[in-house]
């Protein structure tokens, strides 16, 4: 106790004195108090699958509809770009009218199929593992979106090709698409050209895919930056741990 006392004299007395400058030395934080939240594994793994269907259900709300692919720049699937020679013959030929036509019913498959696999995107979000959760939620922008994709791509094409083609044939793709490639192809022939006939299924399923991811992400980097768009409780609990 002694010894003490005269280390806190002789400490005292070199302040006074000038010949011991603390200022440098860390200030220890005396606030016990942590202002972040603590999250359980479980709550992690809800929020972010939370984050991910707001963000699914908030893009096909803007996508599925009437000219949300046709006209979003972002997102609008344009010709074929393996067709884009049928394209420039076709306009030449006066066919204006008919590649308009055609363009727009691209996106109308685009549309109507992102509404019919809804469902089976949303089932894709169960397949997260605690190790991933804390992966994503420190992972950055778009870190969900880029996990969803890497690990459900594969599936979703499966499951789009046949809500394509059922999407396709409701928008009568194929009564404006023959009519163009019939006459290029015939065209083509007279002159010795190869033929094309690009799959206009699996053209569609590729961008709406695409299309859809890129709305994802858009709405899980709102929600990760802007607390208003935590509309739920875990939602704002959860990113506000970032």
């Amino acid at each position: 106790m002694k010894n003490c006392s005269l280390i806190i004299v002789i400490i005292s007395v070199c302040l006074s004195c000038g010949v011991v400058d603390l200022s440098g030395l860390p200030i220890p934080n005396t606030n016990s108090t942590n202002n972040t939240p603590s999250l359980s594994n479980d709550e992690v793994i809800k929020g972010l699958k939370e984050a991910l269907t707001v963000g699914i259900q908030n893009s096909v709300n803007v996508t599925g509809v009437t000219d949300g692919f046709l006209k979003n720049g972002e997102i609008r699937l344009p010709f074929p770009p393996d067709a884009l020679k049928v394209k420039e013959k076709a306009l030449s030929l006066g066919m204006q009218g008919q590649v308009d036509k055609f363009e727009t019913t691209l996106n109308r498959a685009a549309e109507e199929a992102v509404k019919e696999a809804l469902p089976i995107f949303k089932d894709a979000i169960l397949n997260m593992s605690i190790q991933d959760g804390f992966g994503i939620l420190k992972g950055g922008d778009g870190a969900a979106t880029r996990f969803l994709k890497e690990k459900t791509t594969a599936g979703l094409t499966s499951a789009f090709l046949p809500k394509v083609k059922n999407a396709t044939s409701k928008v009568q793709l194929t009564s404006y698409w023959n009519p163009i490639i019939t006459k290029y192809n015939t065209v083509t022939a007279l002159t010795g050209g190869e033929k094309i006939n690009p799959d206009l299924d699996a053209y569609v399923t590729q961008l709406a895919i695409e299309g859809l991811f890129k709305m994802v992400e858009k709405e899980e980097n709102k929600i990760r930056k802007d607390p208003g768009a935590r509309v739920t409780d875990l939602l704002r609990k959860v990113f506000s741990s970032i």
